[in-house]
């Protein structure tokens, strides 16, 4: 797929073209608004940037797909053993770890960021279900340190210093991880029946914190009060938007494609504001991020061409 794409693979093994191939597949699968956004990147980045996506997926699924916690947990602490061996250059019969290591042998990627990533999601996967967060500014670290962190390596690859498409990186990222983490919200409440990604402060000023226990819980008994949090939440991702754009005359042209990750983002914004904030409104399920595909891809690529995010 990638060499008949995209010319990208002369002379690589069939056995690295199948790992390269497989992280296409997926980010198609299991990331389909960032598969469209990574299409649109140069040459030089692209093949990077879908990698270091694959690795995303493999690390952000690592708790849904296990049948125990326990399972899921292990399968991030591989990640992290795995980094380190890609660095000591030994091999690792891994699709996507065979792919990373071809691109850090190639680009020269930070190890600090990709732990940091895998840090990241370990943490998140050793708090418990019912330890809610205590702020918004807690998640948009996190978000931080896995969204944007990505964001940071795709520009590494692509040979791209600036600090003016750091920051906006930066707020890309933090939006795009806030909004996400909300629509998320009806899975994890269908899987564990918690509300593990809305702050305890938010929560509480808008009447859905209950004490049981000496420990705080969310509680639905207000549709309403659900709302209004997410659009507490919501706003936060939209003034990092609203950042990140502040900066596009600063950004370098030749690294405003690996910023669109804003459209999908600013996309998601528009589907909430559209169903008043509800995230059980069955319309975000539907097409890309609430949006038909087709309409969703011209959007892209029409951003994509005017060089702007």
């Amino acid at each position: 797929m990638l060499e008949s794409h995209w010319g990208l693979m002369k002379g690589a093994s069939s056995s690295l073209r199948a790992a390269f191939s497989h992280c296409v597949q997926q980010v198609r699968s299991y990331d389909y608004h960032h598969y469209l956004c990574l299409l649109e990147l140069p040459a030089n980045m692209r093949k990077a940037a879908f990698a270091l996506r694959a690795f995303n997926v493999e690390t952000a699924r690592a708790m849904d797909v296990a049948s125990d916690p326990k399972i899921g947990l292990m399968r991030l602490l591989w990640w992290q053993e795995a980094i380190d061996k890609i660095y000591a250059n030994k091999l690792i019969e891994h699709p996507t770890a065979q792919a990373l290591s071809s691109v850090i042998s190639e680009s020269k990627i930070s190890k600090a960021w990709l732990k940091r990533v895998v840090d990241a999601r370990i943490n998140d996967a050793n708090r418990d279900v019912i330890d809610l967060p205590e702020s918004i500014e807690e998640l948009e670290k996190y978000a931080e340190d896995t969204a944007s962190t990505l964001l940071y390596m795709t520009l590494q690859a692509g040979g791209i210093k600036s600090t003016a498409v750091d920051h906006a990186a930066s707020h890309v990222g933090k939006a795009s991880g806030l909004l996400l983490l909300l629509k998320s919200l009806p899975y994890h409440a269908s899987r564990n029946r918690h509300f593990s990604y809305i702050p305890a402060k938010v929560a509480a000023k808008h009447g859905l914190l209950v004490k049981e226990g000496g420990r705080s819980e969310i509680r639905l008994d207000s549709r309403e009060g659900l709302c209004d949090a997410v659009f507490e939440m919501a706003s936060v991702a939209n003034a990092h938007l609203v950042k990140a754009r502040e900066l596009a005359n600063s950004v370098p042209v030749e690294a405003r494609k690996a910023l669109l990750p804003a459209v999908p983002a600013q996309v998601l914004l528009d589907s909430l504001s559209k169903v008043q904030f509800d995230v059980f409104d069955s319309r975000l399920a539907r097409g890309v991020l609430g949006k038909p595909p087709l309409w969703f891809q011209l959007k892209l690529k029409w951003y994509s061409w005017r060089g702007i995010y």
